[in-house]
């Protein structure tokens, strides 16, 4: 008989538990619709430790308004990114509890609130490192990646951005799961501007994109191949490796990312720029060769090596790279700059000579040649600096050492109006 009602007392008080946990949820969902997210989450958190033995519909409830309240908190800017991370993993909790039971009340709906989180983790990533909030956008993108692994472009951004953090052991660990799921992220990008906000908007495949262009949301479509991105990968692995010191470690990172992956080109250089971190220039001239047999059209590969030669002070080699590279792209905006500074090295000696001359007819006579000579240096930057700046206006070397020409060469209506230009 004792134990007859001691069953009828445990029965009793996980009935009373299971109504108390009842009135906290329907409370909770009371608070939310009156506006107090974080009121809700209180009484939420208050029900947490009884919620495990909650029934499976109970606990579906309960993590249902957890997640929206997370996400009201989060749409009104507090904490954002801390909110939408709580939100999601409520949601989450959600979809296994119903996943597990059968009954799917509430999963559609805490699929499609995941979505729009991702979403807004992206956006916040975005907006935080135009603000120089790498770390925080990081985070966010990471956060992002793990609400849908299938998206695994947003652990590559994740990585890029924790790298433009400073924090490289976190962005290793990225690039090595990144490396360890052989993502490449080679594929086409359709994109189309959207007509409200002006953006180029990219979408999933041309068949969406083209539904945006009918119902006149988009226009302008364009389709972009889009390169692989093992070899960046690789290469930012084994470049945080050589600044830890191990460059051996590094090297052999490349060795075996050259074996695993044969058909992907971009690795050479990779394993180049490695060589030319660590100034083993030979082997890079050797592995840059060795690319350009399988894409003599790359204009980085020959401009990389037109710096090589200028660093060598093998001047006229340089030369002829930086003229190759821009008969390859003809909008290489870089190639043009180096080649102008590159012309102006000629100008060196020659003023070592003239600051040596006197003031005899001889050395004034000398002094008149020097300065033509000058005059005819400075000149001949100018194509180049003026190509420099038409393609990349903000590049502050180009412009500021083509205004200097013109001063040198009293151009003073050239540089009059390219000092307005740049104001």
């Amino acid at each position: 008989m004792k134990n007859k009602v001691a069953i009828m007392a445990s029965a009793l008080l996980i009935s009373v538990a299971s109504f108390a946990q009842k009135d906290q949820i329907k409370s909770a969902e009371k608070s939310l619709k009156n506006g107090d997210a974080q009121g809700a989450i209180s009484i939420l958190n208050d029900a947490e430790n009884m919620i495990v033995n909650a029934k499976d519909t109970e606990q579906a409830q309960y993590y249902f308004v957890k997640g929206n309240a997370y996400l009201d908190v989060a749409n009104k800017g507090v904490e954002e990114g801390k909110y939408l991370s709580l939100s999601a993993d409520a949601y989450k909790k959600l979809l296994e509890v119903e996943k597990t039971s059968g009954k799917l009340k509430y999963s559609n709906q805490a699929a499609a609130s995941i979505t729009e989180i991702k979403g807004k983790l992206i956006n916040s990533a975005i907006a935080d490192t135009q603000s120089n909030k790498s770390k925080e956008g990081a985070k966010k993108l990471n956060d992002a990646y793990l609400l849908d692994k299938k998206d695994t472009i947003n652990l590559y951004y994740a990585a890029s951005t924790f790298i433009n953090a400073g924090d490289y052991d976190t962005a290793l660990t990225m690039y090595e799961e990144l490396k360890r799921l052989n993502y490449s992220g080679k594929g086409t990008s359709y994109l189309a501007v959207n007509k409200v906000s002006g953006t180029e908007d990219g979408f999933t495949t041309a068949n969406q994109r083209d539904m945006a262009i009918k119902l006149g949301t988009h226009e302008k479509p364009t389709t972009e191949k889009v390169p692989s991105k093992r070899g960046e990968i690789y290469k930012n692995i084994a470049l945080i490796l050589v600044q830890k010191g191990k460059i051996e470690e590094a090297k052999k990172e490349i060795v075996d990312a050259r074996k695993a992956n044969p058909e992907d080109s971009s690795l050479i250089l990779t394993e180049a720029n490695l060589y030319l971190e660590t100034k083993d220039f030979e082997t890079y001239k050797k592995l840059v060769g060795e690319a350009l047999v399988a894409d003599p059209n790359n204009a980085d590969l020959v401009y990389n090596l037109g710096v090589i030669s200028y660093n060598a002070k093998n001047f006229p080699d340089a030369e002829k790279y930086y003229l190759k590279a821009m008969e390859i792209d003809p909008n290489y905006a870089n190639a043009y700059v180096n080649l102008a500074a590159l012309k102006l090295e000629d100008e060196k000696p020659i003023i070592d000579e003239m600051n040596k001359l006197g003031t005899s007819s001889k050395d004034m006579a000398r002094y008149d040649v020097l300065k033509k000579k000058r005059e005819a240096i400075f000149k001949s930057t100018i194509p180049f600096l003026k190509k420099a700046v038409d393609l990349d206006p903000k590049n502050a070397g180009a412009s500021e050492t083509l205004l200097s020409v013109y001063r040198a060469l009293e151009m003073k209506a050239e540089a009059t109006a390219l000092k307005a230009k740049l104001e």
